[in-house]
């Protein structure tokens, strides 16, 4: 009896300490868990996550990026005045004649070359240019070059006329017809830093108004996209072309025919009930000599440039 009491006695005298160091293991637990090394361990988990390999990787490509802007290198296309800068991914460009200026928003790029000189180039998009277009394109020939006279109907607000003038340089000109005021306003602006580039405000159609400020000409550039293109090229061709120079005409299916298909419209094979003769028979007829033709696609959907000669001699046709 003696010893149930005590055991009672002790039981209850004992559970309250159990209790209370229970009470202070859990805490000591929790402390560990919240506050300890196990908090600790994870802060350095986490820190070598965002400051480690992952994060010196992505410094890293921030860093490859930012140099490689500086990594381009312009390298002279084949066709004189013409230059390609090589990067990340090729672009055609052109020689800036006014410096730190760009004209339809294109970007500019600054080298160095190997004498000290900062040279400035501007890209040449070929879907806002159909002359950019023709050259990507893969032409065979290109007559537009460094000291040429260029001839350029239907030059709109000046996108493509500004890389003819970079082409040229200070040596060359072109006499720019445009027809709308609006763009010619825009044109105009330009011509104001282009000192090699001469607006005219003026219908293509009759040459005869602005004879008097157009001199004798290399090349005839065409982007007029009218159904009598071809007559209009010939025409100025008579007033202002050299014996056997050239000229490059875009043209544009529809706008020759819009019954018929892009296809049978460049090669001539237009159905004879539409009594339609094809651009480049037409150009034949009047002496003016087809050399190469060239689709525009996928830059220019349903367009198509024609590059030839007019009147050429026997021994330089054949």
């Amino acid at each position: 009896m003696g010893c149930r009491i005590l055991s009672h006695y002790n039981i209850h005298v004992i559970l309250p300490f159990i209790s209370i160091i229970y009470l202070i293991n859990i805490s000591f637990f929790k402390y560990s868990f919240k506050g300890g090394n196990f908090k600790n361990n994870k802060q350095g988990s986490g820190n070598k996550f965002k400051g480690g390999r992952h994060a010196q990787g992505k410094s890293q490509k921030k860093q490859h990026g930012s140099s490689g802007s500086n990594k381009v290198v312009v390298v002279p296309h084949r066709f004189p005045g013409v230059y390609i800068a090589k990067g990340k991914s090729d672009a055609l460009v052109t020689r800036n004649m006014v410096v730190g200026e760009s004209i339809y928003g294109e970007k500019r790029i600054e080298v160095t070359n190997e004498d000290g000189e900062k040279i400035e180039y501007r890209m040449w998009n070929p879907f806002r240019s159909k002359l950019g277009a023709t050259i990507i394109g893969g032409v065979a020939n290109m007559p537009i070059g460094i000291g040429s006279k260029v001839l350029y109907l239907g030059a709109a607000n000046g996108t493509t006329v500004s890389h003819v003038s970079d082409m040229v340089g200070p040596t060359g000109l072109v006499y720019a017809v445009e027809f709308s005021h609006r763009s010619a306003r825009d044109l105009t602006n330009m011509a104001k830093r282009r000192p090699n580039i001469v607006p005219i405000v003026e219908d293509a159609r009759q040459p005869q108004k602005y004879r008097m400020l157009v001199g004798m000409v290399d090349i005839i550039f065409a982007d007029v996209a009218q159904p009598d293109q071809a007559r209009i090229v010939a025409m100025n061709a008579d007033h202002f072309l050299k014996p056997a120079g050239w000229y490059i005409i875009a043209i544009k299916a529809n706008c020759v025919d819009s019954t018929a298909s892009p296809e049978a419209v460049f090669a001539g094979l237009l159905p004879t009930e539409h009594n339609y003769v094809a651009e480049v028979d037409k150009l034949r007829k009047e002496n003016c000599k087809p050399r190469e033709q060239l689709t525009l696609e996928p830059y220019h959907r349903d367009h198509a440039v024609v590059i030839g000669q007019y009147r050429v001699k026997k021994k330089q046709a054949s």
